[in-house]
């Protein structure tokens, strides 16, 4: 997979975002001479995930109408109810992938973690399904279990995810 540099970024934190050892990052990208020298748009590659155009699969988050959709080849197939990021913890919006998963993480998290291209961040269960529908997590997408099993079975790692208001 590419990532592509965005304003501020540095490689330590790209490698921490990924989920990917920053000496393996550093192997994996020979074109980089000074890690400390990243320019904007600059393509970093990520090992261990697949193009996500290679994906047909594509999970749209609206934070106003809190909801996530599934998209399989552009065409819709299922939307779920979803709790967002509350006062001081929003939810973040931008372009993220899926880089891994957890099932079982306990706590909070529910039955399922599905691991977001942005450190701290994830799509999980939730061991309050009251909690659906409002803005009372830390910024983590929160589904009831039983969705978030099912989403975790369709998509793989890699999988595009697009968060917005």
């Amino acid at each position: 997979m590419i990532h592509y540099v965005k304003p501020g970024e540095t490689l330590a934190q790209i490698a921490r975002d990924y989920r990917v050892e920053y000496l393996l990052l550093l192997e994996n990208n020979p074109q980089i001479t000074n890690p400390d020298l990243l320019y904007v748009g600059q393509p970093i590659n990520i090992p261990g995930l697949p193009d996500p155009s290679t994906i047909p699969y594509e999970i749209d988050v609206s934070i106003n109408n809190r909801t996530l959709s599934l998209y399989n080849n552009g065409v819709l197939v299922k939307t779920y109810p979803i709790a967002v990021g509350r006062m001081l913890y929003e939810t973040p919006t931008g372009n993220f992938v899926i880089v891994n998963r957890a099932p079982n993480p306990g706590g909070p998290f529910g039955t399922m973690w599905l691991t977001l291209s942005k450190e701290t961040y994830g799509i999980h269960g939730t061991n309050d399904p009251s909690s659906i529908g409002y803005a009372v997590s830390k910024g983590c997408v929160r589904m009831l279990n039983e969705d978030v099993e099912e989403l975790a079975s369709i998509v793989p790692n890699g999988t595009a995810v697009y968060i917005h208001y």
